[in-house]
């Protein structure tokens, strides 16, 4: 299912079809579609363009959709383009063709980038969780190794002596940048670009801030046209990963070495060990 039209007399050639088909990875983004296909609604129905019992309907539909996308029940098929047709074909195949109001003042533009900033902040706060309990971890045995003298080394030589909780408390650091990094990204990108539109906003939309607000954003994006065509927030949260992932690799990498026979400083469980093949 496309959602576009217009003076073509025919579909577009299989290869064509095949390079513009993104549903096959953009599919991680469905449970956002519905939330914010939810959120453009009430705007819709505040604004007038849907009218209450119409906009229930739709709303139930949407709600249903989603949990049968969360269960595996509903799925996208060889006739979808995207995550956003495959999402408007199930939910006008279960509510009829009221379901293509919500195309109303909405573009695929301000809709796919709405749907990957929420994907990002979630998965983003999850990391965020995860690594503020390793530096607790790591902060508890800092503490406990307080009077634990240890080498230290440059160029795996013995160099100077050292605390061995000062040794731990240097990842804690590195992990908290890491933080901060988290969250300077999530106050850059609190704003929502839902009712951008293709590029220039919709006067089918006339409140944005009403979506924003239900999506949990602090406000709107104030240039559309940057809303959409933008995605440095994207490369920025690559960044941040990626940097985070240097300092977890630094961590796994020294935990390796201090488990060999030449340290035996650890010694790491069974369940996360592996053997040689030799």
């Amino acid at each position: 299912m496309a959602l576009w039209g217009g003076r073509f007399a025919s579909g577009p050639a299989d290869s064509v079809a095949a390079l513009s088909r993104s549903v096959d990875f953009d599919w991680r983004l469905a449970p956002y579609d519905i939330r914010v296909n939810l959120a453009h609604l009430d705007g819709l129905i505040q604004s007038g363009v849907i009218p209450n019992g119409n906009g229930e309907v739709i709303r139930a539909g949407l709600k249903a959709l989603g949990n049968e996308i969360m269960t595996g029940k509903f799925s996208y098929d060889d006739s979808d383009e995207d995550v956003h047709s495959a999402i408007e074909r199930g939910l006008i195949a279960k509510i009829g063709a009221i379901g293509g109001a919500l195309r109303a003042g909405r573009s695929r533009n301000d809709l796919v980038v709405t749907d990957f900033k929420l994907y990002l902040i979630d998965h983003l706060l999850d990391i965020a969780s995860l690594t503020v309990n390793l530096v607790e971890a790591f902060n508890k045995q800092s503490r406990t190794n307080l009077e634990v003298f240890a080498p230290g080394f440059t160029h795996l030589q013995h160099a100077q002596p050292i605390v061995f909780g000062h040794e731990l408390a240097k990842h804690s650091q590195a992990l908290l940048r890491d933080l901060d990094r988290i969250g300077d990204w999530l106050v850059r990108n609190s704003a929502s670009p839902l009712g951008a539109g293709a590029l220039s906003g919709s006067g089918l939309q006339p409140n944005p801030e009403i979506s924003a607000q239900n999506l949990g954003f602090d406000g709107v994006i104030a240039n559309s046209i940057d809303a959409v065509s933008d995605r440095d927030f994207a490369a920025e949260a690559l960044f941040v990963m990626a940097m985070l992932g240097v300092h977890l690799s630094r961590i796994g990498e020294e935990f390796t070495l201090w488990s060999t026979t030449e340290f035996s400083w650890v010694q790491i469980a069974d369940e996360y060990s592996t053997g040689s093949s030799i």
